[in-house]
């Protein structure tokens, strides 16, 4: 605990009314959107200027604590969850679009803007900010910088790290530094930028983020098509990319998840379908309207029961919700839901469904898998009960076994929603231990205090602490067993 001499000086920097300290605050921030993970923090700071920052930072230093930046919780990863001795940094009400330039096609915004009013006020004037992370309507583009966030448009636009082209921010030390800015070439020096992209609230705290926007396509076109075979859907998608159209978004749900997206938002869904492909295209109109076509008679020519193209806007909002609501649907089954990202190459997608399938039936467990078909980026999501101990258990199994799938056909343990505290026993054992040194290497020199986000993607020992046995070379020994089988 920060002792009462501590919090007296924190309150000296921010104001009385800018410091939380009550049981029921810190209640209130002990959690993220992460399950089954909690703790306290000492008091809840609420900064107004990057000088705050910088002199908390220090104080910190000074006196051993630790400091963990937050923005609107929403992460999955426990990114934003307190640790032992520390005070959550409470940045969502950084929350100002600074300015839009139409000339440069860029917009620096404040960390604790939602991204889905960056959305909103750049497409009134025809630009678009790319990125479209399924939480856009609460998350705040902070988090979606700290967690590099990925999102629907993921395959055709890249991800957040390719629409930042600068970023203001205080380093663990207290120092404000700017990197990046509206030039579309730099390279002077290290991209610090770069590196903190990603980096989980770790290596600074953002003050401003300069955005890249690009022209708002001219038109656009969303489809569902409905599969009675999950292989067939698969291969929906390998002739898509084949034929050399690139979606906005190619999105997939299975039986269960498409169930109970029907039972939620009553959307006319065929329920007895083994998979739903949501595709959209954008771009010119001419181009549109043929790319929809042709995606279309794919649909058709790969065994498509139906395939329906919204006629309006009214109907693309809701042919689109069916993807946009697959999470709150989910949730909706049993007290506690939780979502994964394990990452194949697209190639290996229906391998990696059938695999979390056998898992889900060896382990008796209840799960519903959607995501990002175009990408590998899938969201394996396992629906339990918290209170359930030895089903919790048979969870934690389960996703061990995800992983090491993941990772033996040449993916990832995480495509978008980053290690944090829930993953990191799973890193040294996806990358190898030099990789993970090489990081602690990187963290030590810049925050040699271990004052900022400490203990998350990795712990601060030397070496990776409880990495579980899904190294390459230990995928084999796995398989012989039967773990796979």
């Amino acid at each position: 605990m920060l002792t009462p001499a501590v919090l007296q000086k924190l309150e000296s920097i921010v104001g009385s009314e800018n410091m939380l300290s009550s049981q029921e605050d810190r209640i209130a921030y002990s959690y993220d959107g992460t399950p089954l993970l909690k703790q306290y923090p000492d008091a809840i700071l609420i900064p107004r200027s990057a000088e705050h920052i910088s002199r908390t930072l220090r104080l910190a230093n000074e006196e051993g604590f630790a400091v963990v930046p937050r923005g609107s919780g929403t992460g999955l990863s426990g990114g934003s969850i307190p640790v032992e001795n520390c005070i959550v940094l409470l940045m969502n009400g950084w929350n100002k679009i600074l300015e839009i330039d139409r000339e440069n096609l860029t917009a620096w915004v404040e960390p604790g803007v939602l991204t889905g009013q960056i959305h909103a006020e750049v497409e009134k004037l025809g630009l678009l900010y790319a990125p479209d992370p399924g939480s856009s309507s609460i998350s705040t583009i902070g988090g979606n910088v700290a967690e590099n966030s990925g999102g629907l448009r993921g395959l055709k636009y890249g991800v957040t790290r390719n629409y930042i082209l600068g970023l203001e921010l205080v380093l663990p030390n207290g120092e404000v530094i700017t990197s990046g800015g509206k030039v579309m070439k730099d390279v002077a020096g290290y991209s610090l930028k770069d590196l903190m992209i990603g980096s989980e609230g770790t290596l600074g705290v953002f003050t401003k983020i300069l955005l890249r926007l690009i022209p708002k396509p001219e038109a656009s076109k969303t489809m569902l098509a409905y599969f009675d075979q999950m292989i067939d859907a698969g291969n929906t998608v390998a002739s898509i990319i084949a034929s050399k159209i690139t979606p906005s978004a190619l999105e997939f749900l299975d039986n269960m998840t498409v169930r109970c997206v029907e039972d939620y938002a009553h959307l006319g869904l065929p329920t007895d379908i083994d998979a739903l492909l949501m595709i959209e295209v954008d771009g010119r109109r001419g181009e549109v309207e043929q790319d929809a076509h042709t995606i279309t008679e794919i649909c058709r020519k790969n065994g498509a029961r139906e395939v329906k193209v919204a006629a309006d806007d009214a109907e693309t909002l809701r042919l689109r919700s069916a993807r946009k609501v697959a999470f709150s649907a989910l949730a909706r089954v049993k007290p506690t839901t939780i979502l994964e990202d394990a990452t194949v190459p697209r190639s290996a997608v229906p391998a990696m469904l059938e695999h979390i399938k056998a898992v889900a039936a060896r382990y008796d467990l209840t799960f519903g898998n959607f995501g990002h078909a175009g990408d590998g980026n899938l969201h394996p999501t396992c629906l339990t009960d918290e209170r359930d101990a030895s089903e919790i258990k048979k969870a934690e199994k389960a996703f061990e076994e995800i992983y090491a799938k993941a990772v033996e056909l040449g993916g990832t343990i995480t495509g978008e929603h980053g290690v944090g505290l829930s993953k990191r026993k799973f890193l040294e054992g996806a990358i190898g231990t030099a990789a993970v040194e090489a990081m602690q290497a990187i963290k030590a020199a810049l925050d040699p205090n271990m004052v900022l986000n400490p203990g998350k993607i990795f712990s601060t020992r030397p070496h990776c602490e409880g990495a579980l046995p899904i190294r390459r070379d230990q995928i084999k020994k796995f398989v012989d067993m039967g773990a796979y089988s």
